[in-house]
């Protein structure tokens, strides 16, 4: 299984819209293959969408996203609000659940992607292996995956929450577990994101 990310960036203004407009064509898209999420950033960088699409493997992707591409229904009109289009292939960890298949899981999502040094993500998810069903005794993981296509030596975690302050109170009732974090040398980089589920996104 892989799963491919894909983050827009819009037009200040038009991020209602595109979402609107992405739900209603969603239907025929799906006719070829399963959306796992869509969200909106709502902390992070602003008037960006991050919709996310599994597939068992490459070949699949090609050949569903070239059936898809000849439906008259897909893709949805954006009326050129988009500005910017990346996608990464991501391989989820061994103990990471699937995404998708109307998963309720909370109100809001934090996006954690960490960039660490080549050679080091076998051992992060060794680690990671070993002290997520700690962790998870005070809130589920959403994703948990490393980059296969597009920026390398990056792992990415998704957490579900309810809320900012439930947020706050289960990253510090974590911090406070022997097994957590699951610190790893060789992180380089941190960064972190906000979402908003949309109505129709199979996680929310």
């Amino acid at each position: 299984m892989i799963y491919e990310v894909r983050t827009y960036d819009l037009k200040p203004g038009t991020v209602a819209q595109f979402e609107e407009a992405f739900g209603e064509a969603l239907p025929y898209r799906q006719e070829y293959s399963p959306l796992a999420a869509f969200w909106h950033v709502d902390i992070g960088p602003l008037n960006q969408v991050i919709h996310v699409w599994p597939y068992e493997n490459l070949g699949e992707r090609e050949r569903i996203r070239a059936e898809a591409s000849k439906d008259t229904h897909w893709p949805p009109p954006n009326n050129g609000a988009i500005l910017n289009m990346n996608s990464e292939i991501w391989s989820p960890a061994p103990f990471m659940r699937p995404m998708g298949g109307d998963q309720k899981l909370g109100d809001i999502y934090e996006m954690r992607i960490y960039t660490y040094e080549p050679g080091s993500i076998p051992e992060l998810i060794r680690k990671w292996t070993d002290a997520i069903p700690y962790r998870e005794e005070f809130s589920p993981l959403a994703a948990g995956m490393s980059t296969e296509l597009g920026g390398l030596n990056r792992w990415m975690h998704i957490w579900p929450y309810k809320d900012l302050d439930d947020r706050e109170r289960v990253r510090k009732e974590a911090a406070e577990s022997p097994h957590w974090p699951a610190g790893v040398p060789g992180r380089v980089r941190q960064e972190n994101k906000i979402l908003i589920p949309a109505s129709f996104s199979p996680m929310h």
